[in-house]
């Protein structure tokens, strides 16, 4: 009987369409934006890696941080919660305690510097883990930071993108 084993096969990286110019600073986290939401009831990923970078404004207060959550569907119309919509667009959660229970902080980058225009970065990161190991139908990222002053004010500002996972059985 041949051994088999279970390896991963990593889909080509894509990108995730979230608009991050000029975002404004929101102390609680709560104001930031949301990314259109991507659609895995095609691909059926098992998992996905996100990675990003982010740059900062000019003179950002130094000690702050830029919080990375995900978002997943409520059901198959699809419908979101509180303020969600799959669309990308800027929003605001209704509170902080609403954010805590509809959003996932899968990474947070931290401000050390007062240095204008760095970029900071997100590194390879699982999303299913934080569903169960389970990786949500449609998903989406929402953004947000406290750096005291808006996000660069250029195309580059932010640049998302998601490596899909499968498992292949090779004998």
């Amino acid at each position: 009987m041949a051994t088999q084993s279970i390896v991963p096969n990593y889909a080509t990286p894509a990108a995730i369409t979230l608009d991050l110019t000029s975002l404004g600073s929101s102390t609680d986290f709560t104001a930031g934006r949301e990314s259109d939401a991507v659609d895995n009831s095609t691909t059926k990923y098992s998992d996905v890696l996100v990675s990003g970078s982010v740059a900062v404004g000019t003179t950002p207060t130094a000690n702050t941080s830029i919080a990375v959550y995900v978002y997943a569907q409520h059901d198959d119309t699809p419908t979101y919660q509180d303020v969600f919509d799959g669309t990308g667009s800027a929003k605001t959660v209704t509170s902080a305690g609403i954010l805590s229970g509809v959003l996932v902080q899968i990474g947070q980058m931290f401000v050390d510097s007062a240095t204008s225009d760095r970029v900071y970065y997100l590194r390879p990161t699982p999303v299913a883990l934080h569903f169960g190991g389970h990786l949500p139908k449609r998903w989406g990222l929402f953004v947000a930071h406290n750096t005291g002053v808006n996000l660069k004010s250029s195309s580059n500002s932010g640049n998302f993108k998601f490596t899909g996972i499968k498992y292949d059985v090779v004998t």
